[in-house]
């Protein structure tokens, strides 16, 4: 688990500062072909809008491997440390069923009924679903961080930095 999980953390660090670097050209492209050149580039707003929709998702889903997601612990951190660990187990195996049921399972329908419409994007040229596709692998991430952690914590750990339990 630990090699597997470093290596897609990795992965995924690396792809999200290319698809940030990406948007940043794009808008700056987006500003100087229209405020400079006087032609706005008709694409840009389309590629732009793309890379922020898998920048938030695949982010999401880095963010909850993390730890950086927006969590309440207000009443959680009133607990026994025993009852702490029950409510972790619980709420990290919600978030599983919810990302592979809504996310994967929700997201994969769509992907696949854009694929099967055969929805073009209108300024870039490609099926929508290949953006849409955004949704079912940020879920799978998410699942598969929340089993990692559901191991660690079902050992009385927490997931490590490098993938590990401590």
């Amino acid at each position: 688990m630990n090699k597997t999980v470093f290596w897609l953390d990795e992965a995924l660090k690396r792809l999200l500062i290319g698809l940030m670097a990406a948007i940043v050209l794009v808008v700056c492209w987006q500003v100087v072909s229209r405020f400079i050149l006087g032609e706005p580039s008709s694409m840009t707003e389309e590629i732009s809008r793309t890379l922020l929709l898998w920048i938030g998702m695949l982010g999401a889903a880095l963010a909850y491997r993390t730890g950086q997601h927006l969590g309440l612990d207000i009443l959680t951190s009133k607990f026994a440390p025993q009852w702490q660990r029950r409510v972790a187990i619980l709420l990290t195996a919600l978030v599983v069923l919810f990302a592979l049921a809504v996310m994967v399972g929700g997201g994969g329908a769509l992907v696949q009924l854009t694929f099967e419409l055969n929805q073009m994007s209108a300024a870039l040229g490609i099926r929508v679903a290949w953006i849409y596709l955004a949704l079912p692998l940020a879920g799978f991430l998410i699942a598969f961080y929340g089993v990692c952690q559901l191991i660690c914590l079902w050992r009385g750990d927490t997931l490590t930095p490098t993938g590990g339990c401590e």
